[in-house]
């Protein structure tokens, strides 16, 4: 059983994209329930109470579906896992800047309208966490390198520059600017970045079929013990918190 556990949005968009994820991982042949770590319910205590009856805990895996292993990623799910019936469920790593999801965003990039010579911004979260921003710069780095352009970071709350900011000064080189959305799902977020004053802005990654096989690999890795809860060591300890949507 995976446990897909995402942030939370109030935009009735949000979950509509996790619940087809979770649909496309169903039809690969695995058991999944949505769990989410903040602003919507269930979150990942309840999830795991009513599935205790059901399934052992070396069954379960919960598969964190986050772009960058922040707060939630590192304090939140845990300590919610602890909470729960099943404390010992493992805990597979957080999408990160996987090459599935550069995959998609390549694709999302030149669906929006990217064409040689436009300045890119790439547009996360945020968060006060520096390894988060340090797997930003990783995604930045690798969609560069697809495109063979370079590409600027913008965040949409938290960190800096914002988006809006990072979109004028790409702007000031008289180019076109084009923001690749380096977020999972619609929401606040999304709406920030279209609101930021580029040329286009491509959709948010979505229910793409290569972040199935993600979570999927997410999910094998936790099994065979190449990831787990020794993945995030200081669950409890800083309290540096990845910005708390509120869409």
């Amino acid at each position: 059983m995976i446990v897909l556990t995402a942030h939370g949005t109030r935009d009735p968009a949000g979950p509509r994209v996790i619940d087809e994820l979770a649909e496309r991982v169903r039809a690969r042949g695995e058991q999944v329930t949505v769990a989410y770590a903040d602003v919507r319910e269930p979150d990942v205590t309840t999830v795991l109470d009513g599935l205790h009856p059901e399934a052992g805990a070396g069954e379960i895996v919960v598969v964190p579906a986050f772009l960058a292993a922040g707060y939630h990623v590192r304090t939140d799910i845990p300590a919610q896992i602890a909470a729960s019936a099943v404390p010992r469920a493992p805990v597979a790593e957080a999408f990160g800047p996987a090459p599935e999801l550069v995959d998609v965003l390549v694709d999302r990039v030149r669906q929006a309208g990217f064409r040689a010579g436009d300045a890119v911004v790439l547009a996360a979260a945020g968060s006060s966490d520096p390894r988060a921003l340090d797997e930003v710069s990783t995604a930045a780095r690798a969609l560069g390198a697809r495109l063979g352009a370079p590409v600027r970071i913008g965040y949409a709350a938290t960190a800096s520059p914002t988006v809006a900011d990072a979109v004028a000064a790409a702007g000031r080189t008289g180019r076109r600017v084009v923001v690749a959305s380096w977020l999972l799902a619609p929401g606040l977020f999304q709406r920030r970045l279209e609101e930021a004053g580029a040329d286009a802005v491509s959709a948010p990654l979505g229910a793409h079929p290569a972040v199935a096989d993600l979570v999927l690999r997410r999910c094998a890795e936790a099994r065979d013990g190449r990831t787990g809860r020794g993945a995030y060591p200081d669950r409890h300890a800083d309290q540096d918190q990845t910005v708390r949507l509120s869409a």
